[in-house]
Order: C-alpha cells, then structure tokens, then sequence
C-alpha cells in the first residue's frame, strides 16, 4: 500500500491538532510535520517533499502570510509540487484555488467522510499515473532491428517558468524562450513568436536557477541554445533562427560557445 506523506501549514495550534486528528484514521497518510507561517512552511516542504500540504489560506492570523501565493513559490523550487489540500472555514476562495491547480478544498473542521474522498482520489490519480507510465514505457521503446538493442527513451515533462510581480501570474513554457537580455536589474525575456516579457530577476539569477539548453554567452545575454541558427566566430555573433537578431558573445564565455559548436558537432550532424 502507497503511503502518502503530508505536512500542516495552518496559524491556529487547535485546527493543526484537528486536521492531524482526523489524518491519523488512515494508514495511508503519514504525517512528517505541521508550521504555522509561510517561511515555516516553506522550509518544511523543501526538507520534507512531503507528496500532501493541508494548507489554510485565510488565516486568522495575518502575521503568518498564508495564502494561495504560497503555491506559486513552491513552483519556484519544483519541477513538480507536492499536491496542495486547502484546509479552511470559507467557500469564497474555492474557484481562485482552482486557478491554481490544488488538488482539493476541504472546510474545516475537517470530517472523515470528506478527507475518505481525498484519499480515494489520490489513490484513483497514482492508479491512473502507474497505468499511463506502463502504457508510455511500452510505446516509448524503440527497438534497433539491426543491432537487436532496445533503446528506452526518456519522457520528461516540459519546464514551465512563472514570472510573477505583484500577483500577476505569467506562464511560459521554457522551450519557447530564445533568449534572456539583462536590463540593469531586471531581465527582459524573448520568445519566439517575438514577444518580450520582463522579469524583476537579475540575468544572474536565471543563469544559476536554469540548465541546458540555457547558456551564458555575454554579460548581457543567456541564450537558448536550441535557436541559435549560425555562430560567426570572427564577429564574435550568434544569430538567432527566423529573427534578425544578432547576439554577441564575449571572449570570458567564448568556452561556452565552443562547447555549443560542439554540441551540435556531437549530433546527426554533416558539415560541407
């Protein structure tokens, strides 16, 4: 039997005891521990990884910061956040926890019946995760009929970047980002389809938070190695495919440069 593991961010002591109370009746649920503000809760999850937050959103306790902006900075941290169990005394927040993809919304205090529901749904969502994974590990192997090797190839789920400021939520997915530009300290972001999205994070920030296909060429820019179209060594350029931007690098990451030359080089590559 899965055990799901489960930590309470919650400022009131009483609905922290209830919640685990009502927790304890089932063998499934295995609680790590319980924070009563934001930061607490924060450190807790990113010791933890617990797969369950009970989070109340509506605090009685302004003090503790705890609200639905919690999420988001979880997404900061993880590819994948754990699932989030909003745990409060008001139905009025129930459709914005929607927009940020909780996986329920249960009114304290909490009843059996009610957290019964919850369990059978994440044991119904592991069932249904196990039954995709079998059929995708079957339809995601190649076989090499010539040197009779099986291949396995690795799915991995795209990388999705939230630029927030001042509760404004903006999503972009990772693979359609061609570049990084610093702007003092902000960061301005360009996506292929040309659109420019500025970021309140310095260009350091992102070179250390993102990995490849994002490399550092200039003080200025980071570069999505997967748009870059030609590379003119002697100018010191890089453009970019279907823009007509033109990006330098400089010689303190000119290795870095070489090592994309090489990179592609390593590839089904034909040189002419």
């Amino acid at each position: 039997m899965k055990k799901y593991s489960y930590i309470i961010i919650d400022d009131g002591a009483e609905s922290i005891l209830k919640t685990q109370t009502t927790a304890s009746g089932f063998s499934e649920l295995s609680f790590k521990a319980s924070a009563s503000n934001f930061q607490e809760g924060l450190e807790l999850v990113l010791e933890h990884k617990p797969d369950l937050v009970f989070l109340e959103i509506e605090p009685e306790n302004l003090s503790s910061h705890l609200s639905l902006t919690f999420i988001s900075e979880l997404h900061r941290f993880f590819q994948e956040i754990p699932k989030i169990i909003i745990t409060t005394n008001k139905k009025d927040k129930a459709f914005d926890a929607i927009q940020y993809g909780v996986f329920d919304y249960l009114l304290k205090p909490i009843g059996y019946i009610d957290l019964l529901k919850t369990v059978l749904k994440l044991k119904k969502a592991n069932f249904e995760v196990k039954t995709i994974g079998a059929i995708e590990e079957q339809t995601s192997t190649v076989i090499d009929n010539i040197n009779n090797v099986t291949i396995p190839q690795n799915i991995q789920k795209p990388l999705t970047i939230c630029i927030k400021s001042y509760g404004d939520y903006r999503y972009l997915n990772a693979d359609d980002i061609c570049y990084f530009q610093a702007d003092n300290n902000s960061t301005d972001i360009y996506l292929n389809t040309g659109e420019m999205i500025t970021a309140f994070k310095t260009l350091k920030h992102f070179e250390s938070v993102l990995t490849y296909p994002f490399i550092r060429i200039h003080n200025s820019y980071v570069i999505n190695r997967n748009y870059i179209s030609r590379i003119h060594s002697g100018n010191s350029i890089c453009y970019i495919k279907n823009s007509t931007k033109k990006i330098p690098f400089s010689k303190t990451y000119r290795a870095n440069v070489e090592q994309i030359i090489a990179d592609f080089a390593a590839g089904n590559y034909l040189e002419v």
